[in-house]
């Protein structure tokens, strides 16, 4: 048994050597590959400084700079012995013997994939905020790999390990979705009959965006990617991610609150509640800038609703030629 872990990485020097320690320490990553994007910051050469020392340990040029890219490129060049795909992504903290112990789950389960819950975690600021908003049904709307429930079979879930030949056998990860990618390929992994398993007890710690801008950023480009998901496998929204879809709406209505104010209303009733949930989250939580997570989940929709209309008026308007078309490495295999 082998696991060829992939950390696709882009400016992660704060965070690498502390990640590459953790995983080195579990001998069940038996390769580890940081598939880089072309960082400037120092990464590099503190994954070759580390590579210099442990054999374990590559550095992989990703030039396509996405992480689904960076993930293929390391499973076509390295992963042709291993039985499984360890994903690591470097934002985040990981639990000792990580690897070891997905790969127990895997095969306790027979299963074909296991997905982790995922926690967000913040010192101060902004941050804070942002980490209550997305440890909280505001910002997630209930999702099972943000909201502790329990261990079972999934449609989705974060990335953590996958047999490499189903993996393969579904195409791997489609190179032309810079977002949603991993939900994408659980579509086609459950369509080829592949199992999903979800184990809470198996938390990562992600960080996150520190800064409203990097936030709103990174909601656009997840509504993009969820809108190509939706249409390319002509798929419906659960409730949870239609919901949001109202807002851009609401805020555009409340553009035209001169000529009418009743026209406000629905953007102010989101506005409301967003801000009334996290006074509530921050009066549980006894810290003041906990409060920011109703300004931070507001973020959130509105950008992640304002990229899926997006995505999905010009697919309309183009017939869906303006859907990237997909780029899937291993759909011979």
């Amino acid at each position: 048994m082998t696991v060829l872990t992939v950390i696709p990485c882009l400016n992660e020097a704060a965070h690498i050597a502390d990640l590459l320690a953790c995983l080195i320490a579990d001998p069940a990553s038996t390769r580890i590959v940081v598939a880089d994007g072309g960082s400037t910051d120092g990464t590099r050469a503190i994954v070759r400084e580390i590579a210099a020392r442990e054999v374990r340990v590559t550095l992989l040029d990703n030039p396509d700079r996405i992480q689904s890219a960076g993930i293929n490129r390391a499973v076509a060049r390295f992963g042709r012995e291993a039985t499984w795909l360890a994903r690591v992504d470097a934002h985040a903290l990981y639990p000792r013997d990580y690897v070891s112990r997905l790969v127990a789950v895997a095969e306790a389960q027979a299963a074909d994939a296991v997905v982790v819950r995922m926690e967000t975690q913040a010192a101060k600021g902004f941050a804070r905020g942002v980490a209550a908003a997305q440890n909280s049904r505001l910002g997630t709307g209930g999702a099972a790999h943000r909201t502790g429930a329990a261990a079972g079979l999934v449609e989705h879930g974060h990335h953590a390990l996958m047999r490499l030949a189903a993996f393969r056998a579904a195409g791997g990860y489609c190179e032309a979705m810079p977002c949603n990618e991993d939900a994408e390929l659980d579509l086609r992994l459950i369509a080829g009959g592949g199992r999903i398993w979800l184990a809470p007890d198996i938390p990562v710690t992600y960080f996150p965006r520190r800064t409203p801008r990097a936030l709103a950023r990174q909601y656009w480009r997840y509504g993009e990617g969820r809108a190509t998901t939706v249409r390319r496998h002509n798929r419906r929204l659960k409730l949870r991610q239609a919901l949001p879809l109202a807002i851009t709406p609401a805020a555009a209505l409340a553009l035209a609150a001169p000529l009418h104010p009743v026209l406000a209303l629905p953007a102010a009733g989101w506005a409301l509640l967003c801000q009334s949930w996290g006074l509530a989250l921050a009066m549980k939580a006894r810290r003041a800038d906990v409060a920011l997570s109703g300004s931070a989940a507001m973020i959130m929709h509105l950008a992640w609703s304002a990229g899926y209309w997006k995505q999905e008026i010009a697919a309309r308007a183009s017939g869906g030629r303006s859907l990237p078309s997909p780029v899937l490495p291993f759909a011979a295999s």
